[in-house]
Formats: C-alpha cells, structure tokens, sequence
C-alpha cells in the first residue's frame, strides 16, 4: 500500500536505520510540497518540510529570510540541526551556522588557505593514498567497506589538509562518529541509560574534545609554521568591504575545525559508501566505470545527485513569509531535504536511477545555491573520481556479502558498516 501524508514521520531515526524514505518523499513532492510536520514525541515542535527542487533552491537564494542561525522567539538559539543549539555554542559562531555579514566574513578569512590551488595540489598525495588503503585490503579478498576503504581516504585528505600528525588520525574518526552518530547506540557514551541524555553526553564530549585538540594545534603552528591550512587560518586576516582588516577569533577557529572534520569527513565517506551501493544496484553503470577507467564530471555528480549523503539542513524564518503557497511564520522552522529535491520528478528523467550519463545536472548535494555552497565541493568530487576509478582498476569484481549497517540518524545518509568481497590481488606499491 502507497504511503500517506499521515504515514510520514521524519523524526523516527528508526527509519532512516532501516532505509532512506525516498516513498516518502514521492508523496510530498506530488502532494505538498512545503509541508508542515506535526509535533512528535521525539520532537514536540512542528517544522515545514521542504521537498521540492524548486522551493529548495528558492530558500537557499532568499538571503537571510531563511537563517542559519537563529530567527525571533529563540532567544539566539537555533542553527542547522532540527533541535535548537544554544546561542554561544555554535549559531553565529560556526561559519555554517552564521548569516551574513558575519558569514561573509568568514568565508573570507577561510578562503585564504581553502584554495582550488590547494585542492589541486592534492590530487597527487590522493592518488596515492587511494594505492595504500587498496593495497591494505587486496590480497585479502574481503573488507569492511565503510571503515576500511569508504572512511579512509576523505579522513586522509581532511588530516593533510589540516596539518593533523599521522599518530593522531584515529581521533578524527572517533570524534567525527560521535559527533554526527550520538543517537545510534554503536557511537553512545556507555555511562547512562537515558538515551537523550546519552545522546548529549556522546556529542558535547566530543565537540569540547575536538575543541581543546584545536587550540593546542593552534598554539603549535603559532610556535612552528608549517604548510598547512592551520598555519594559514592562524595568521589569515582579510580586509573588509568597509576596510576593516579581521581575522578569527580563537573560538571561530576551534569550531571551524570541528565543522571541517565532521563535514569533510562523513558527506564524502557516505557518498563513497551509498556510491558503491549504487553502482552494485546498477551493473550497467558499473561495468562503464569499470570498462573505460574513468568517473568523468558528469559521472561523479551523478553520483552526487544520487546519494545525497546530508538528508537536510534547517532554517529558521526571519519574518513571516510564503514559500509554495504555504504561509510560514517568524520563528517557524524550515527543513530543506536535498536527497527529495536530487530526485524530483520535474527536474529529473527517471530519478531514481544512477544514470552517468545524465548531463545538466544541477544537483543539490552541496546545497542549493547561495553564500553557503559548500567549500570543500572540490576536494570531495576529487575523492569520489580517485577512489571510483581505483576501485574499478584493481578490484573491478567487488559485491556485497550482506546488508549494510545503517547509522540511526536523519541529518545523515550514513553507512556504518557494509561487507564486500573481490579477487584477491597483490599489492601496487613497494614497501
């Protein structure tokens, strides 16, 4: 039986364990939408569903109607997540959970070591990261997908681009799974049974640990520059329109760090991961990568579009307004759920299907337009291109031997856990 509008709960993190909801989203898209989602018990506040390609973008372009940061009736509060975060720890100091200017600001100053030039520049050390985690699990045959190939390569590339010493990489994954996971049991603090509670400790420790790591690495590269990102944000300053010169404060370093390690982490591990499971449910597509070698551009932002690797982003609006003939109210929160916009009907032929040849296409994965498109976009298609055409060149076999292991989360399209098995084959590299 087809869902109903009464069927949809997106606040059910036990769905999203289970599957993506995509039925779910056919029906708003067809019925409404811009939608108003009940209150729930897990979460008491009703908040607008956004599902349409059209009316995503229309909220992303509409400046600061739509806030990243907080709207009237919040008391500072609020951000991208659907529960409010508390003015002062995060909303207007996160550069993604900031409006301009101040995020204009921001960017600003992060632009200054977050340059195609460096991406580039990286391409070289990525092709031969992608070798070495390959080479790591070649001659056995069988892996772990997610921690052993998907998770390794964007956590490489966040650590060299951040400056992070090779012995302290296993913090960066451990931090970044606490941070995003902190509702699936796997990642939970073991001291309480209260799952809310549990939920908070897991997070907040997290964030106060990745915190302390960056003021002390800040200190470091104040006392010993090297060629890193974090050297640069140490010392950038940037000259504003109104000639200001400015430059991070202490505490929009330290969460810009945690922002670029959760973010630059799990989008592209999930992509990789979600990627793969793609290319496995359509053999046609894979036997292409696999028969010319290469994830062309169109291809790689097919699988963009197709994996939608973050389910939504909140807003909070500024003053009443409408959006798709709905009337939204100051303070109303809006959710914009880009998995449901990549995969719109009157965007998209077929639009669930993997298709890499589908051209023009102008996904959402990296959001919808507007001052906050994401930064790291480059670094990530670079990531999904190496490790697509690695895997179709040395492991052209690979399958699934079980299901996979889904995070229980809905600001996520993640992976924990997924067995794959492949040809056994030897090493690339010399040792």
């Amino acid at each position: 039986m087809a869902p109903t509008l009464d069927d949809i709960d997106l606040t059910d993190l036990d769905v999203f364990a289970e599957r993506m909801p995509h039925e779910w989203f056919d029906v708003l898209r067809r019925e409404a939408p811009v939608w108003q989602h009940p209150a729930t018990d897990e979460h008491p506040e009703p908040f607008w569903v956004v599902s349409s390609y059209e009316h995503i973008v229309e909220a992303h372009r509409s400046g600061t109607l739509f806030s990243h940061q907080t709207g009237p009736g919040r008391n500072g509060a609020g951000g991208v997540a659907l529960n409010d975060i508390e003015e002062g720890r995060g909303p207007g100091l996160q550069m993604v959970m900031t409006d301009p200017p101040q995020h204009t600001r921001y960017r600003k100053l992060v632009n200054t070591g977050f340059t195609p030039r460096m991406v580039r520049r990286m391409e070289e050390v990525m092709k031969l990261r992608t070798d070495i985690i390959l080479d790591r699990i070649c001659a056995a045959g069988v892996a772990d997908f997610v921690l052993d190939v998907a998770a390794e390569l964007p956590l490489m590339a966040i650590a060299d681009i951040i400056g992070v010493p090779d012995e302290d990489r296993h913090l960066l994954l451990d931090w970044s799974n606490r941070t995003i996971g902190g509702s699936d049991p796997e990642y939970q603090d073991e001291t309480t049974d209260d799952a809310d509670a549990d939920h908070r400790t897991t997070y907040e420790a997290a964030m106060i640990e990745m915190a302390v790591y960056a003021h002390g690495l800040s200190d470091q590269r104040r006392e010993d520059p090297q060629d890193d990102l974090w050297t640069t944000l140490t010392t950038a300053r940037v000259t504003l329109d109104d000639g200001t010169v400015t430059e991070l404060t202490d505490l929009e370093r330290d969460l810009f760090f945690t922002l670029l390690l959760v973010a630059g982490n799990e989008t592209t591990r999930n992509a990789i991961s979600l990627g793969l499971m793609g290319f496995l449910d359509h053999p046609d597509q894979w036997a292409r990568v696999v028969e010319t070698g290469e994830m062309t551009d169109e291809a790689v932002d097919e699988v963009l579009r197709y994996t939608s690797p973050v389910n939504f982003f909140r807003r909070t609006a500024t003053e009443d307004t409408e959006l798709g003939g709905q009337q939204i109210r100051a303070g109303d929160k809006v959710t914009l759920w880009y998995p449901s916009g990549n995969r719109d009907e009157k965007v998209y032929d077929d639009p669930h299907r993997l298709d890499l040849a589908r051209t023009d296409n102008h996904h959402l994965a990296f959001g919808g337009g507007g001052a906050h498109f994401c930064l790291g976009a480059n670094l990530a298609r670079m990531e999904l291109k190496l490790m697509f055409e690695g895997l179709a060149h040395r492991m052209p076999d690979i399958t699934t031997t079980g299901p996979a292991d889904r995070l229980r989360m809905n600001f996520v399209n993640g992976i924990k856990h997924l067995p794959v098995a492949f040809t056994p084959s030897e090493p690339v590299l010399v040792a």
